[in-house]
């Protein structure tokens, strides 16, 4: 477990130039226990195989992937209009995970199951009174595993809360009566257990690759969304 902000930040600043693939394959290497005592860590080391792409906080918000193939693009000579035909919720929450699949063959998730997933991240930390910014920082950690292919039926509920946990603690200055409470939260709303969600988080930031300091303009689009719906 990471029990402060102070050990999340030396972490980030010591460890942030060093590559996942030799540090926690190195088992004389001082992170080794730490990545082990989680229940699924052989999940979290092998990365080699996943795509190196820069992180983008628009791609899995996108306002156009609920169009599906129901949206129509007319071109006239002096503006460009898009058309979208009437079609059952249902009918198109199926066509937008279709095609969300077709895109990312990787992603073990449906795009819907992932925006219900950050909704409850969101629900949860304002609850426990966090600050859009810090919802916003848990939803690029989120999104950053959920693109490197980390999430599957069996965890996402256990990523979700350790994204929200590290995010807290590390833009927070949350003292340990308040990291209780909020572990108390994710329990009951993700219906997880502590015991699997505590040992997840240095696999989490080890997947991460340390970086839980992020630059604005990876938060920034995710905080103004945020605002925006209230």
């Amino acid at each position: 477990m990471l029990p402060s902000r102070l050990t999340c930040s030396y972490l980030c600043s010591s460890v942030k130039t060093v590559r996942l693939s030799w540090t926690l394959t190195d088992r004389d290497s001082p992170l080794w226990p730490l990545l082990t005592s989680c229940p699924h860590w052989k999940e979290w080391i092998c990365v080699s195989d996943l795509e190196e792409t820069e992180y983008d906080p628009n791609l899995l918000s996108d306002p156009q992937w609920p169009c599906g193939r129901h949206k129509r693009v007319l071109i006239f000579a002096s503006y460009v209009t898009t058309v979208i035909e009437y079609v059952k919720p249902s009918d198109l929450k199926k066509d937008m995970n279709e095609t969300f699949r077709e895109k990312f063959p990787h992603i073990k998730l449906t795009l819907s199951k992932i925006r219900s997933l950050k909704r409850e991240m969101r629900a949860v930390s304002e609850e426990c009174g966090l600050q859009p910014v810090t919802i916003a920082m848990a939803f690029v950690y989120f999104e950053k595993l959920v693109l490197q292919g980390r999430l599957n039926k069996q965890n996402r509920k256990l990523v979700a809360a350790a994204c929200v946990l590290l995010a807290a603690k590390i833009s927070s200055d949350l003292r340990k009566p308040e990291v209780k409470q909020l572990i108390d939260k994710l329990e009951e709303r993700f219906r997880i257990n502590r015991r699997e969600l505590v040992p997840l988080e240095f696999p989490v930031l080890v997947a991460l690759e340390m970086g839980l300091y992020l630059p604005e303009s990876k938060v920034m689009p995710h905080y103004r969304r945020l605002v925006q719906q209230g």
